[in-house]
């Protein structure tokens, strides 16, 4: 998708196109350039060509110059005549070899084009393919985003309920523990008032001494049983409300005899 890979089949390895493309081009710098080389000797060529002829004519206007200057002339023509010919063969040659070499880059730039131009509509073929998997996938992926946001929405309501239900389970066993301590402080404080009125006479107030004071202590430490409920089922309900979990636990009471 992001086009790192080779595109396998068309590709061995990443930038097999491109650097076909880049031969391509190199080739065609070859060619250009044998072909100013080919330019440059025809022109030389001819040059010396031109230059035989005014040898030639001047050796004609000289006819008055001796016959070993003539032989040597002549020997010389011939000399330069056979240079010439042979690099007039040469370059043929040159040129033949050049031709053929501008057939076989042309047919090899004719194969690849054609290589490029298949590879081309197999990719156009694989990317229309591509496309419409993506929209396909696109869709399913909308669908399932409705999904996963309709579930989201029951889970926050499901967690709502559960931990209104927690906090309702919470209050529901305070108010019960609470009511049995403040049953058991009303019994002992009903306790204690008989006492006490017992006691008011002079007789009876060394005997109920202790027993007063026994039931002052319980109803004391009844009271602090009760504030420890009452503050650690508020802590509990405190930490439900806030998103806590695995607080749905009785407090732990200890159980005070009466005297």
């Amino acid at each position: 998708e992001t086009n790192t890979l080779p595109f396998h089949p068309f590709e061995n390895q990443q930038g097999d196109i491109l650097r076909m493309e880049k031969e391509h081009q190199v080739l065609k710098e070859q060619l250009k350039e044998a072909e100013e080389k080919f330019e440059q000797l025809q022109s030389r060529s001819l040059e010396e060509i031109g230059a035989l002829e005014e040898l030639l004519k001047k050796s004609i206007e000289e006819t008055e110059v001796s016959q070993n200057e003539l032989d040597w002339f002549h020997q010389d023509s011939e000399t330069q005549t056979k240079k010439w010919q042979q690099e007039k063969k040469e370059n043929r040659e040159n040129l033949k070899a050049l031709r053929g070499t501008v057939k076989k880059h042309s047919d090899t730039n004719e194969r690849y084009s054609k290589t490029i131009d298949d590879k081309e509509k197999q990719y156009n073929v694989c990317l229309n393919t591509f496309l419409e998997t993506s929209n396909k996938f696109a869709n399913e992926k909308g669908k399932l985003e409705e999904l996963i946001k309709k579930s989201q929405d029951d889970s926050q309501e499901c967690e709502k309920r559960a931990v209104k239900a927690e906090v309702s389970v919470l209050e529901t066993w305070k108010e019960t523990e609470i009511w049995k301590l403040k049953g058991s402080i009303a019994k002992a404080e009903g306790n204690l008032r008989m006492l006490k009125a017992l006691s008011s006479s002079a007789s009876a107030a060394p005997v109920l001494k202790s027993q007063i004071d026994s039931w002052e202590t319980f109803i004391a430490n009844v009271k602090k049983q009760l504030e420890k409920v009452e503050a650690e089922y508020d802590e509990k309900i405190e930490l439900v409300k806030n998103g806590a979990r695995n607080c749905l636990s009785k407090v732990e009471i200890v159980d005070i005899p009466f005297p």
